[in-house]
Formats: structure tokens, sequence, C-alpha cells
């Protein structure tokens, strides 16, 4: 009875007991955990492949632009060559700074004659200096939201990972104990199949959540650090603004 029995277990072969004969064997809802797992796995690869060439695009054209602006005079010409560091997070920011300053200067000549300095570049009143500093900011906020936008995946994942293979892990206990008492023996040849479905569940986990967790806290550090730069740089372009373009009270 007990050969009749084993004969009817879900399993191709029960000499064949490579990963694949396990999987394709597992009960369904082990393969529901398994199919989730790979699916899980296989948007982290894409997030983490799609960052990694994103960020390292974004240091590249930062460099670059960073660069032209230690070497450009006039606003203007850098406005210009900026169009063309489009994967650099400083650049937007740059831009978003430098087209709120353009509107205060469409509004001062379209209101009123603006004063000159000694180089010919036109002064303007401090009323407007907040609306620039607001624009720099949101625009440092929307660069780290673009930077961000997948990341948090890696970290769902790199969490959850592990309880839902831990599920799988449970469930195949729950059908090694159920086989047992079905068949009144707790012999290798009725406990292995649901162990050896429970530790496959197990290790999908791991391999989901370990890749997530590494390339999360990996991603994270580097986008601290170009939020960084992005502060830094806003500040500095506040400073320069007030100082070329600014009336002094």
């Amino acid at each position: 009875m007990l050969n009749a029995y084993l004969t009817a277990l879900p399993v191709q072969n029960l000499n064949d007991q490579s990963m694949w004969s396990i999987i394709i064997g597992a009960g369904i809802v082990v393969k529901c955990v398994m199919l989730t797992l790979l699916i899980f796995s296989i948007i982290c690869w894409g997030i983490i492949l799609t960052k990694a060439i994103t960020l390292s695009r974004a240091k590249k054209h930062t460099q670059l632009f960073f660069d032209a602006f230690r070497e450009s005079r006039k606003f203007s010409t850098l406005y210009t060559e900026a169009k063309q560091f489009t994967h650099s997070p400083l650049a937007h920011v740059f831009k978003a700074g430098y087209a709120e300053l353009s509107r205060l200067s469409r509004i001062q000549a379209g209101s009123q004659k603006g004063s000159v300095d000694a180089n010919g570049e036109p002064e303007y009143e401090r009323t407007g200096m907040d609306n620039i500093i607001r624009s720099l900011q949101q625009a440092v906020t929307a660069e780290r939201a673009r930077l961000e936008r997948g990341v948090n995946f890696l970290a769902t994942t790199g969490s959850s990972a592990p309880f839902i293979g831990l599920f799988g892990t449970v469930w195949g206990i729950m059908e090694s104990f159920r086989n047992i008492g079905a068949m009144k023996s707790a012999s290798l040849a009725v406990v292995a199949p649901g162990i050896a479905e429970a530790l496959i569940a197990t290790a999908a986990g791991l391999a989901a959540a370990i890749p997530a967790v590494i390339f999360f806290n990996y991603f994270l550090g580097r986008i601290n650090v170009i939020s960084t730069e992005m502060d830094n740089f806003a500040s500095e372009l506040i400073n320069i603004i007030e100082r070329i373009y600014w009336k002094r009270k």
C-alpha cells in the first residue's frame, strides 16, 4: 500500500531529485509562492540594471555640467549648454532656477525699465528671491524623487520576500506532516518531498531578498551623495544670483 501511495505522489520520478523535478512536483501553493518570488526577482533585477545605468549617466553628466558651470561667465550661455546634459540632476536644478530668474526678468521688463550693473547685467528687486529659492528647492526634491523611483520596490522585496518564502516553507512542512498522518509512516520517502519543497521556497525567498537589500543600500547611498551635491549647488547658485543680480538694500 505504501508503494502504491508513493507512486501516486505528484513527483515526476522518485529517483529524480533534481531541483527542477522537485519544483515541478511541488504543490500548487508552493508553486504559486515560487512564481511570486520569481516575478519579484525579475522586477528587482530590471530595476537594478536600469538604476545602475541611470546613476552612472547622472554621475558622468553632472561632472561635465559642473565643469561647464565653473568655466561659464554668463548664465544665458550656461543655460544653452545645460540642455546637453539631460541626465545631470544639477543641470535640471540650474535650469529651474534660471527659468524663474528669466520669468522675473520678463516681469520687470514689462512693468518698468530695470537698472543694470557695471557689466550690463540686470539688477532685480529682492522681492523675487524667495521665488527662486522655492524653485530650486522644488527642483531638488523632484530630481531626488526621480532618482529614487523604483528603489523603494527593492526595499519592499528585501523585507517581504523572506516571509513569502517562509509561507511556502510552512506550507511544505504542513504537507509533509499530512502525508505522515495519511500513511501512518515517518519514512524518508514520505517526508522528503514536502521538506524539499519547503527548503526550495526558503531559498527562493532569500535569492530574491538578498540582492534587493544589497542594491537598495548601494543605490540609496549614491542617491544621498547626489542629493547633497544638489543641495550644495543650489546654495551656491543662490549666492551667485544674489551677488550678481540683486540690489543691496
